[in-house]
């Protein structure tokens, strides 16, 4: 048998080290065509982990001898798990999608331990996204191949959910493994209907589904049955709920992870609120032996049809406005900052508490919106809106997913989570971010200003390098067609990589030592003579001057 040829194990190597324990924390949208404002499909997903270094990543298309094998390393560990054979062709793939438009995303909702794992299993979760975007055109081929896969290596990984989008359908994958002395998974895949949104979050959210619907509806054979075998189901096979038999919802299934959900939707459709409590971690059954009653629904038509600008959106939330505001608490302190230092639950007193979890969190290492458009040419439909770090504060530049080079500032080995580099775009975008945290209320502003501006130029920009694109791929220029998308999003991602950091020395600037440079017509003030203004000092809020001193009573009391 032969290996897997030297750049793919050197790909390999680099995701199992970039990629270490991204799972359980992650955030993913998706949007069928009918839901989306230009008959796009799209998905989102947020990579969130405290070691996960920001990097955008390129396999080309590769041609395989026969007997060829591919090395697979567990995606969160960088344990070697084994080998499996390579198929002849292996398809060129840019982050998270592929040359088809073919985009997938995931969470981990772990599910019951007793199946978390299987000995001699091959395939993890990651391994199982990279390799099928090598290998798979379609959604419904990618779950193919992805539970294919899982049958004939074992399934390594605890219970996930996949988010599957091509240029026309939409599809969630659910998964979890049998367990020690058994091989595979058991799973569901359902289509999610034209005109509708979905999400999850760390949580299982496929609950029943339809048994004779293949147009619409996947699932293994024995998804039903083993459930029986192991006793944990005995109603009938109309009732079975896959979540609520592999991965029941608790306090945490629903208030750190559904909770994302439901924001995400509650700022594209109205009526979210009779799921508040659901979202505060209350769940309610009709009977003490029946299933959560009061489940988020797994898809929700929006109010409105989305554009890429909403889906971003949805991905930049704290709660704002909800019972679970991360800005209002005093833990958000004096300049309302919606984040709260890990770990995600403390103690007082023997009582445990919680921070909220969010859907932007500091701790991300990249996120993305996928765009897959069938009116355009693969090479050129395709769009990563990808981002590095917060994706509150990060800006999305469009990456074709036809592109034949990565930008130096997202390149693999520029930098690492331990050695800063001057022209990364994640040690960049953290400066900038983790300097916004020390007066937030005030800085996220000047942020928000200089992301709108590049994003709304992206968006603008973009139809206009779609079309001449288009023209030289249906003159049969198809290599000049992938050139040009590539340049394009080259420029775009190093020049605003070169823009935030010029963001970055203006809040320095702005913001120095607690005041504020007071500025005119864009431009900071000076005297006559040419001397910075005095600056201004805003001090703390009145309501955080009372704290402190009904904290501290007359320690601070100035005497007459």
């Amino acid at each position: 048998m032969k290996k897997a040829s030297a750049v793919t194990a050197i790909v390999t190597l680099v995701f199992l080290l970039v990629n270490y324990q991204v799972s359980n924390g992650c955030t993913n949208f998706l949007v069928t065509r009918g839901a989306s404002a230009d008959g796009s499909t799209m998905i989102t997903y947020a990579a969130d982990s405290h070691v996960l270094y920001g990097e955008l990543y390129y396999q080309p298309a590769q041609d395989h001898p026969e007997g060829s094998m591919r090395d697979i390393y567990e995606w969160d560990t960088g344990k070697y798990l084994g080998q499996i054979s390579q198929p002849r062709h292996t398809y060129s793939v840019v982050g998270n999608m592929n040359e088809f438009q073919l985009a997938i995303g995931e969470t981990t909702f772990g599910g019951r331990k007793e199946l978390s794992s299987q000995e001699g299993a091959i395939m993890d979760y990651g391994s199982l996204i990279y390799v099928t975007l090598q290998r798979a055109k379609t959604a419904r081929e990618a779950i193919r191949v992805m539970t294919g896969l899982s049958e004939k290596y074992g399934y390594y990984s605890s219970g996930e959910s996949f988010s599957i989008a091509d240029p026309n359908e939409v599809w969630i994958l659910e998964m979890i493994g049998k367990g020690e002395g058994e091989k595979g998974a058991v799973w569901v895949a359902v289509r999610v209907p034209d005109g509708y949104i979905s999400g999850h979050a760390n949580q299982a959210r496929i609950t029943t589904f339809p048994k004779n619907d293949p147009d619409n509806c996947v699932y293994a054979e024995d998804v039903i049955s083993f459930a029986r075998e192991k006793g944990w189901y005995k109603g009938s096979d109309e009732d079975f709920s896959f979540s609520d038999v592999y991965a029941p919802v608790d306090f945490g299934g629903a208030r750190f992870c559904d909770a994302r959900v439901w924001a995400g939707f509650n700022k594209v459709a109205d009526g979210m609120d009779k799921y508040t409590d659901y979202a505060k971690g209350i769940i309610e059954h009709k009977d003490p032996n029946d299933f959560a009653s009061n489940r988020l629904p797994l898809w929700i038509k929006p109010d409105k049809k989305l554009t890429v600008q909403d889906v971003m959106d949805m991905m930049r939330d704290h709660f704002e406005g909800t019972e679970l505001d991360m800005t209002q608490d005093i833990g958000a302190g004096p300049y309302k900052l919606p984040y709260r230092w890990r770990g995600l639950t403390w103690t007082v007193d023997s009582v445990e508490y919680c921070n909220e979890r969010a859907i932007s969190t500091q701790q991300t290492g990249f996120s993305f919106v996928s765009q897959s458009r069938n009116w355009l040419p693969d090479p050129i439909g395709g769009i990563l809106w990808f981002g590095v770090d917060d994706a509150y504060s990060t800006c999305y530049v469009p990456m074709y997913c036809g592109i034949t080079e990565i930008p130096e500032c997202f390149a693999v080995g520029n930098g690492d989570l331990l050695t800063y580099s001057e022209t990364s775009a994640f040690w960049t975008f953290n400066f900038v971010a983790n300097f916004t945290y020390l007066r937030y209320n005030d800085m996220i502003k000047d942020v928000q200003g200089v992301q709108k501006s590049l994003e709304d130029k992206f968006v603008t920009y973009v139809p206009v390098i779609d079309k001449a694109a288009e023209t030289l791929y249906q003159k049969g220029e198809t290599e000049k067609a992938r050139e040009f998308v590539t340049q394009y999003s080259v420029n775009e991602a190093n020049n605003m990589t070169k823009q935030w950091k010029e963001l970055g020395q203006y809040l320095l600037v702005k913001y120095m030592d607690g005041n504020v440079k007071r500025e005119k017509d864009g431009k900071f003030e000076r005297t006559e003579t040419g001397m910075p203004a005095s600056p201004l000092f805003p001090g703390y809020p009145e309501w955080w001057y009372k704290m402190i001193v009904k904290q501290t009573g007359k320690h601070f009391e100035v005497a007459e």
